[in-house]
């Protein structure tokens, strides 16, 4: 490391799928911090390696090299920023010895019980985990409705049941998700992701699905903070869902403005509560 990167503020980036590593990378950077970035093979886009100072890749599961390349770095605080695609959980994981240590102290694979894990792995050498919206604080939903259109009469009562049972879920670290329609539960969202939720739970109602994003009750905001954008909206079109609600304050909208006007094109309403 040069006496320049030195005197430079650096960030750890643990990337794992999708456009929030990279947005994430290029915020840091426009506020002059050196972000050194590990990116998940099979997960993190390449193009990362363009936004960040140092980009190294490792297999999931694999922590202690994980962590000896942000210590190498000089790292002290890390953002956590991206999907993980569950399934692969299965068959992707490459566990080095670090990584199967932990493994063995898990009661639980559940999200939560594994990234409060990992963060205290990171902890005791010295490296806080710290949440990626105090460098993208516009990323997170504002209260209100978002789209032209509001919700009707049956769609509001379908918001309130569906976000009753949403926070159950999460109580349950089972996912953040679920579909309803006149106050029946269509889907519920566990390792599939929410798209493929959406589109099961969709498929059934035919169309006027209500979808309902929530963060867990106990939220840790360092991480997995629920997010949507375009692509959910799309999703959404795909079974002629009608209402996208999430959790003002607590829901990352990547393309807060292109997102928002493609759900006023498509007629789908975003209610932020």
């Amino acid at each position: 490391m040069t006496k320049k990167a030195q005197d430079k503020e650096t960030l750890g980036l643990i990337a794992g799928g999708g456009a929030f590593p990279l947005m994430v990378a290029e915020a840091a950077r426009e506020k002059g911090v050196r972000v050194v970035a590990v990116a998940h093979a099979g997960e993190t886009d390449p193009l990362l390696a363009e936004k960040v100072d140092e980009l190294t890749w490792v297999r999931l599961g694999q922590l202690g090299h994980l962590i000896k390349v942000l210590k190498k770095a000089g790292v002290t605080k890390t953002v956590m920023a991206g999907s993980i695609n569950k399934k692969k959980m299965f068959e992707n994981v490459r566990p080095d010895l670090r990584g199967l240590t932990l493994m063995s102290k898990l009661a639980i694979f559940h999200d939560d019980d594994i990234l409060r894990a990992v963060a205290g792995e990171l902890r005791m050498e010295g490296i806080d985990i710290v949440s990626p919206a105090e460098h993208l604080p516009e990323l997170l939903a504002p209260r209100g409705n978002l789209t032209r259109r509001k919700p009707n009469k049956e769609e509001r009562e379908d918001v309130q049941f569906g976000w009753e049972i949403a926070k159950e879920l999460g109580r349950l670290d089972i996912g953040q998700c679920v579909v309803v329609r006149k106050k029946t539960v269509l889907a519920l969202e566990a390792i599939e992701g929410t798209n493929e939720t959406i589109l099961r739970g969709g498929k059934l109602a035919k169309e006027k699905a209500v979808v309902v994003k929530v963060s867990k009750p106990n939220q840790d905001l360092r991480f997995d903070l629920p997010a949507v954008g375009q692509e959910t909206v799309q999703v959404m079109s795909r079974v002629n869902a009608s209402v996208l609600a999430i959790e003002a304050g607590k829901t990352l909208i990547f393309d807060k403005r292109a997102t928002i006007s493609y759900a006023d094109q498509l007629n789908i309403v975003i209610l932020s509560l």
